[in-house]
């Protein structure tokens, strides 16, 4: 029980609202696992039967586009969820999770959450805040996508995974998207992000540090971003 009740996870999400009784029986039934970079959470289409609380590493949600071509939606980081919506709507996954690095998952049957959702108040309601969090999330990257250029999106990314998931010691992103990954978060062709970063780094607004990536000017950049 220990290990649910001073879990991360728990701390940040939805499962804050369960009370020590629920949380023995989320332990009872949980299947925690380690899964390697690269490997899929689930994929586009699955049925999850159940919700993922992500305990350690990045993982990214994407969606195939009918090019072929992988979107990243969001990126997901310790301490949240995966799969709620699909357990309250009863639908397939509608985007994949890949690991981005190592990580330790929880996997959390449907049976037990349906059961937490109908008696606890409380719980329910923080699924559905965090569902209607994510809705605005997406909205917002919709209007994002339609009126920022594409060198204000690629300002706007840059910050955004500075703010929310670090730097390392030698003060490049922590999480590190590939050229690929990084035009698809942004919307363009791989080609027009290589050379976008080629000019933040002559401007001296990013530094390129073999294929990792510093934020010099971060100013600069929300100057770019807004």
């Amino acid at each position: 029980m220990s290990k649910c009740e001073h879990c991360i996870v728990r701390q940040f999400s939805s499962l804050k609202a369960l009370n020590k009784e629920e949380l023995l029986k989320m332990a009872e039934c949980k299947t925690s696992y380690t899964i390697k970079k690269g490997e899929p959470i689930f994929e586009e289409g699955e049925v999850t039967n159940g919700i993922y609380c992500i305990k350690e590493g990045v993982c990214k949600l994407s969606k195939l586009s009918s090019n072929g071509k992988d979107q990243i939606v969001k990126l997901i980081k310790p301490g949240e969820l995966l799969g709620q919506r699909s357990v309250i709507s009863d639908e397939p996954a509608n985007l994949s999770a890949v690991a981005m690095e190592d990580m330790e998952v929880c996997f959390i049957p449907k049976s037990e959450i349906i059961q937490f959702f109908t008696q606890n108040n409380n719980f329910s309601m923080n699924v559905m805040k965090t569902i209607c969090g994510d809705l605005k999330d997406s909205d917002d990257h919709m209007v994002d996508m339609a009126q920022k250029s594409v060198k204000e999106r690629l300002a706007t990314t840059l910050i955004y995974l500075e703010e929310n998931f670090g730097l390392e010691s030698d003060g490049t992103l922590r999480v590190q998207l590939s050229r690929e990954e990084l035009a698809g978060m942004i919307g363009t062709a791989t080609e027009s992000c290589i050379r976008l970063l080629s000019e933040f780094n002559k401007g001296g607004w990013i530094e390129l540090v073999g294929k990792r990536i510093k934020i010099v000017d971060k100013n600069k950049l929300r100057r770019i971003a807004e």
